[in-house]
């Protein structure tokens, strides 16, 4: 029963007694504070609606407690609906409707008061679902309260009642100190789950940035001067500058993500940071979450709404490293994402769109992938726009010199030693090693030198390179000996180069008849390694 009886209609009222009166406010108030003991009671949405539910049934006998919220757009309502039966059990459903689809409009946006009786009630339902159900539980009447607190209207208190709507009318004062303090008590709610939100993506922002700024502090820069090499940054600089797709291929440690982030740099989003995500150091089962991000509650777990990659990457660029590792069931989503540039998070119903360009990289044979039904061909149509192949690092052996002497200061700087030079047997060793590892076990083995030498000099053991020797078919020509070597030595064959094709060209840069033509290069790339190699133009003609 609830603690205020309605008044049979029709009838005169009894005489005032002033212990009823004191018992009705003393009542009144003890209803107040059972509704500020639930809102106080906790800050997360669904359980306020709920116990606030628990509080109105006890008070005032209704049998649907429904909450209509702003939600994070002008087009929906966040919705929580809560139906309850004699028995003290309850049916919650917690979900949004579009605005422009709801009846008594005005009223369910929180900007008018509604008190409705069975007709209306019936009109209602008659076009919309959610009232439909209210009347299959029994409810002949319905209030709507406005919700409407310091910063403005939050939305609206729904009520129904089994009985006429002339109950709502008695106890109108009542109700409406009731949605005073609910209202608090939703914005404290309101604040604390945008706050837990904005908590969440920052968290999540850092990570992702720190993680990004540990990998980028293992390169300083892009080394490398070979043919092979030339050829890719040739390509960077071409497709760095469009927002087509693109697919590195090569080798495992070959330097895939290096070369994602010069595109990244050299692009029209380079302001923006760019957004990893290594597919195959995620488990299959959080996979779709980690790209599309999920709402809270859409599975065990999942206590808080979270952004997927694509989210975080809007206006700048997602590199997917290891693409070919995305389970086949999941490859038909990423298409979708990538074609219609939208997602949907996982447990959500709100489309949003996103603007991102995607560069991806695999060391899988997804041709191969392909014909084995492993991979889709239409997804991989998708991703490989601008294909970039990486050689690996036994076919440009003259980059070997270079990348040694820059790990070598690297790591002697880390660990506060002082090596001078590397002998050219050592240098002339690791040009015929075969490097299934390819640059990152290059690293690996000039880390291991550095840590055992104790002096000026490189030590390489013999030992560390010598299992390697029996594989002659990969093994590239011996390079011819050296001296012990410095990072300048090693860029003398292409300053040499350089210095014959200009005194070839008379000092002309530019033109059909210039060296960047003859060397096969843009003018502003030749110009740039002119001057990085400390080349001047009148060098060849005075010469």
């Amino acid at each position: 029963m609830p603690i205020l009886a309605p008044q049979p209609c029709g009838q005169p009222a009894p005489p005032v007694d002033p212990d009823a009166t004191l018992r009705a406010d003393r009542d009144q108030l003890q209803i107040l504070v059972d509704v500020t003991n639930a809102v106080l009671s906790t800050l997360q949405l669904e359980a306020l609606a709920e116990k606030v539910a628990q509080a109105l049934q006890l008070a005032f006998g209704v049998s649907f407690v429904g909450l209509n919220l702003h939600g994070e757009d002008d087009g929906e309502l966040q919705v929580h609906d809560i139906f309850l039966e004699r028995e003290g059990r309850e049916r919650c459903r917690h979900t949004r409707y579009p605005r422009d689809r709801l009846p008594a409009r005005e009223a369910m946006l929180g900007h008018q008061l509604l008190l409705a009786s069975e007709p209306t009630l019936e009109q209602m339902a008659a076009v919309h679902p959610r009232f439909a159900d209210v009347m299959r539980a029994g409810c002949r009447s319905l209030c709507v309260l406005p919700l409407c607190g310091a910063s403005g209207t939050v939305g609206a208190l729904l009520l129904a009642y089994p009985g006429d709507s002339g109950y709502f009318r008695a106890v109108l004062p009542l109700l409406q100190q009731v949605a005073a303090r609910l209202t608090l008590g939703l914005d404290n709610a309101l604040a604390y789950q945008e706050i837990s939100r904005l908590k969440d993506q920052l968290a999540s922002e850092n990570l992702q940035l720190t993680n990004e700024i540990q990998h980028y502090q293992n390169f300083d820069e892009i080394i490398g001067h070979s043919a092979a090499m030339s050829a890719v940054l040739e390509q960077v600089e071409i497709v760095a500058a469009s927002d087509c797709s693109v697919l590195l291929l090569g080798e495992t440690g070959t330097g895939k993500e290096l070369i994602a982030r010069a595109i990244h740099a050299h692009s029209p989003r380079a302001s923006k940071r760019m957004v990893n995500m290594n597919c195959a150091a995620i488990p299959a089962g959080l996979l779709e979450s980690e790209l599309f991000g999920h709402e809270k509650g859409a599975f065990t777990g999942a206590t808080a709404q979270r952004l997927g990659r694509f989210e975080m990457a809007d206006q700048s660029t997602l590199f997917l490293d290891e693409v070919g590792d995305i389970p086949l069931e999941l490859q038909p989503k990423l298409l979708r994402v990538l074609q219609e540039r939208e997602v949907e998070r996982l447990g959500g119903q709100k489309i949003i769109p996103v603007d991102v360009r995607v560069i991806s990289a695999t060391s899988c044979d997804l041709m191969g992938m392909i014909a084995d039904k492993r991979y889709r061909s239409d997804l991989y149509y998708r991703l490989n726009v601008f294909p970039i192949l990486l050689p690996p690092l036994r076919e440009r052996p003259d980059d070997i010199p270079l990348l040694a002497q820059f790990f070598t200061q690297k790591f002697a700087r880390r660990m506060n030693r002082c090596i001078e030079s590397i002998p050219a047997e050592t240098l002339q060793r690791l040009q015929r090693h075969n490097w299934p590892g390819n640059v990152r076990e290059l690293q690996n083995v000039i880390e291991r030198a550095v840590i055992l030498t104790r002096g000026p000099v490189l030590n390489l053991p013999q030992t560390d390179l010598a299992y390697h020797q029996a594989a002659p078919s990969c093994t590239p020509p011996a390079a011819p000996a050296r001296r012990e070597t410095s990072l300048f030595d090693a860029c003398e064959p292409e300053k040499e180069r350089i210095l014959r094709v200009l005194k070839e060209c008379n000092g002309i840069v530019a033109g059909p008849r210039g060296a960047a033509a003859k060397l096969g290069l843009k003018r502003t790339t030749l110009l740039s390694r002119m001057q990085r190699l400390g080349i001047s133009s009148r060098e060849p003609a005075e010469s």
